[in-house]
């Protein structure tokens, strides 16, 4: 890895990966399964449920969006539509790409599954079927909120089965402008785009929690390369490292390069890289699995994974018992309980069904963590507050 991609290492938000987009073989990675938040890469899955809604025949490119009252008040960035206003499909997911527009992802939301909410839980079940384990989503644009967290290494999951499932509309996330009622809008990844010989895609992102985010993706004779870089302290510098990653991946020779901000860089010997037919047989084999019921009954069941001394504490407890049972519905729920001690604060798991949570609490006794199910007639008693 040259001098060049190791620039921005060191940072506490940094996080990077680099892939091959047929087999899917990582060719370096730093920190890339530490969490971090996407920031406007989340409008890549926006983009995928509306390819995927489209593909299935539950979309049309031709159908009108209405913006809603909730939309039009999202903060930038933005394209700005009154309440009761309208665009095509197509219009909504160029305005999300190149514009990345918060407002319009929200509407996409609201027109594809009637609220915002229920659109990112699907969001993060469609995470889960292709292989995206530690994502949880929370909003269509990215905004700001704290469980809406990723890894580097699901970013280029994400980026790499848009390509495979989605080629076609790929083209997509090439738009390098827009025009909409007269305005030209540039796509926030124009200099990569522009500037860097193979590039097509994908998308920025930037939040203050996160730095500056970008998923890229660029093809040479015929070999594409997935990269991912989080945490850059501007948008230049950003880009100039991911050109970096990039440039190390079309002439890496003789092995794979796997950094860590703690151990420096290593050399280890290439794996065996499946051929891409053999990589989408494993693909379908993990979301069979995945998706595959865990039992039916009610979702009014939950688990407690601990009580602690603090919200944030039982918040990060909650969200990785969250994470790991790999269950779209399942929310985060903080419990605050008053005692002669103070108050301990309940890390629950909740909208599970009895199997579900039998199972979870099973698991993770197993790998002696601690675990309560919790029986609905106790989940309705208590006074919850989500986390």
């Amino acid at each position: 890895m040259s001098g060049e991609s190791r620039a921005q290492i060191g940072s506490e938000r940094y996080s990077s990966i680099v892939i091959e987009a047929a087999s899917g073989r990582v060719l370096s990675a730093v920190d890339a399964d530490e969490e971090r938040h996407p920031a406007s890469l989340t409008k890549v899955m926006t983009a995928f449920l509306v390819f995927d809604a489209v593909s299935d025949g539950r979309a049309r490119w031709s159908d009108q969006v209405t913006i809603s009252g909730n939309a039009a008040a999202a903060p930038p960035s933005k394209i700005g539509m009154p309440p009761g206003s309208r665009l095509t499909l197509e219009h909504a997911v160029l305005a999300i790409i190149t514009k990345s527009a918060n407002d319009i992802a929200i509407a996409i939301a609201e027109h594809l599954a009637g609220s915002e909410a229920n659109f990112a839980r699907a969001m993060t079940l469609k995470a889960r079927q292709i292989g995206m384990r530690d994502t949880v989503f929370r909003n269509a644009s990215g905004l700001p909120d704290v469980q809406q967290v990723t890894t580097a290494r699901d970013m280029a999951t994400l980026g790499r089965r848009l390509i495979l499932d989605h080629p076609s509309d790929y083209r997509y996330f090439s738009t390098d402008r827009f025009r909409f009622r007269g305005k030209v809008h540039v796509n926030h990844n124009n200099r990569i785009l522009s500037g860097y010989d193979g590039a097509d895609g994908i998308k920025t992102g930037y939040i203050r929690a996160s730095g500056f985010n970008l998923l890229a993706s660029a093809q040479r004779d015929g070999r594409r390369i997935v990269a991912v870089v989080f945490g850059g302290s501007s948008g230049p510098e950003r880009d100039r490292h991911m050109v970096a990653l990039l440039d190390d991946a079309f002439g890496v020779a003789g092995g794979t390069a796997v950094a860590s901000r703690n151990e420096g860089i290593s050399l280890i010997s290439r794996a065996n890289a499946s051929t891409p037919s053999q990589d989408r047989a494993a693909m379908q084999r993990t979301e069979q699995a995945t998706t595959r019921a865990r039992g039916g009954g009610a979702t009014n069941w939950a688990v407690q994974v601990g009580a602690f001394s603090t919200r944030n504490q039982a918040l990060t407890a909650a969200r990785s018992a969250e994470r790991a049972l790999g269950i779209a519905r399942a929310e985060t729920e903080i419990q605050p309980t008053r005692g002669r001690r103070g108050t301990l604060f309940r890390a629950q798991v909740t909208n599970l069904t009895a199997a579900e949570a039998r199972e979870a609490c099973a698991d993770r006794k197993k790998r002696r963590q601690p675990c309560l199910t919790i029986a609905p007639s106790n989940v309705a008693s208590s006074a919850r507050t989500r986390g």
